[in-house]
């Protein structure tokens, strides 16, 4: 006979068992000293930052296990996730990772220091140990040099030419500083031919090979930026060609259905609704949309074509200087929500602006009204429209339009001239 089982619920009086509250992703902070690799460690494992570091050097003196766990870490932990400005909510402002610590002029500090002391050492002892069993002291000098100088310009070129704090310009200034380092030493070493003879000339071939390699890392970046603009073309031919299919297809039977089942019906009104949205897919690509006036206003009538029974069309000739948090896009969306919601049917949103001034033209078809008949406690347009445009110092002008139904104009210059007009009217009845 089984026995009897209670429920975990059940039982009375009996606390949850506590959870042990979770880590944090390893991931690597794109605000790091070096690469990341320490603080990200720190931070999943919940230890000091100084007590991971020390382990790392700790381990590098056991047969370098500290330096290739470093190393490995730093080529497969992902960085932390962009990010964005709260208060705007735009593209990523925290996109490319930035360093602390001047790694590439650490590097080309350490090649100048080591180039003139093998300098000094060339012509203190010139060629002391060339032609017997062991190579001069100074051989090793001018390795090291090279290398340093190598290290250098692959740092800068790689690493830093895309971080913000430091760029192109900084790249070129450290090529530079390590093409004189290496130039240096390599006239040193050309003076005490002489004496070096056939080996001499075979060391100075190093100081050649580093400039070789301090600028081939200029072929390396190019060629990683051709490749990324290979992917992104592929990309656009392939969405070209996806986009030329559902054109010939899914959208022409969309604008089929609107037209057969008319602007006020349902089923036009979601077959709008899909319309937009894979147009937007289709035509948008990857890039976020600008939050500028035209985008907030699209977006604004996508948004009324589903709530009622009206085509909004929204087109833009121009670059208005105006944004979306602005005074007229805040007006034009009222202006917009009016006729949706009095008129219906068709309406038609037109934006025209430059960088000095902007005008918008919301028009519908509906029957009109009169504004002296609207009553007093509903300030839609009297406060919304009107009342918003004369405290933002622009205009607003209703009027009848040219095929009945309601035009509303709205115009805010940055330097408004004298002649502008009184900053909003009501022109005649509408009927």
């Amino acid at each position: 006979m089984p026995l009897p089982t209670t429920p975990t619920h059940a039982v009375a009086g009996m606390a949850p068992l506590p959870t042990a509250p979770g880590r944090p992703p390893l991931r690597r902070p794109r605000d790091c000293a070096v690469s990341g690799v320490s603080a990200g460690l720190a931070r999943h494992l919940g230890w000091p930052l100084w007590v991971v570091r020390g382990a790392f050097v700790a381990l590098t003196v056991v047969w370098g296990a500290g330096a290739l766990l470093y190393a490995w870490l730093w080529v497969f932990v992902p960085w932390d996730d962009p990010r964005t400005d709260a208060a705007t909510e735009a593209a990523p402002v925290h996109d490319v990772p930035t360093r602390r610590v001047p790694v590439a002029w650490l590097l080309t500090g350490a090649a100048i220091a080591v180039a003139l002391v093998t300098v000094a050492a060339i012509a203190l002892f010139g060629a002391n140990g060339v032609g017997s069993t062991s190579l001069p002291g100074w051989v090793g000098g001018v390795v090291l040099a090279t290398a340093l100088a190598v290290a250098a310009g692959a740092w800068a070129t790689l690493v830093d030419r895309r971080d913000p704090a430091r760029g192109p310009r900084h790249e070129n200034v450290v090529r530079i500083v390590v093409t004189v380092a290496l130039i240096l030493l390599l006239l040193t070493q050309l003076s005490a031919l002489r004496q070096t003879g056939v080996a001499g000339f075979v060391i100075a071939l190093l100081p050649i090979a580093g400039i070789l390699l301090v600028y081939s890392s200029i072929l390396v970046d190019r060629w990683r930026e051709l490749s990324g603009e290979r992917v992104r073309r592929i990309r656009e031919e392939q969405r070209a060609e996806m986009a030329a299919h559902l054109h010939d297809s899914v959208l022409q039977t969309l604008a089929l259905i609107q037209n057969r089942a008319g602007a006020s019906s349902e089923v036009a009104r979601l077959a709008r609704a899909q319309e937009r949205e894979l147009r937007a897919w289709l035509y948008d690509g990857d890039a976020p949309a600008d939050s500028d006036l035209p985008t907030d206003l699209r977006d604004y009538a996508a948004a009324l074509e589903l709530d009622y029974p009206v085509r909004i069309d929204v087109v833009s000739a121009g670059l208005p200087a105006e944004r979306a948090s602005g005074e007229v896009a805040a007006a034009s969306r009222e202006a917009m929500l009016n006729a949706a919601r009095h008129a219906g049917g068709d309406v038609s949103v037109y934006i025209e602006g430059n960088a000095n001034a902007v005008d918008v033209y919301v028009r519908d078809r509906g029957p009109g009204f009169d504004l002296d008949d609207v009553p007093d406690d509903r300030l839609g347009i009297r406060q919304s429209i009107l009342g918003r445009m004369r405290r933002a110092g622009g205009s607003a002008t209703i009027r009848r339009g040219a095929g009945g139904g309601t035009e509303v104009h709205l115009r805010f210059a940055a330097t408004p001239s004298p002649d502008a007009g009184p900053a909003y009217s009501w022109e005649g009845s509408r009927g």
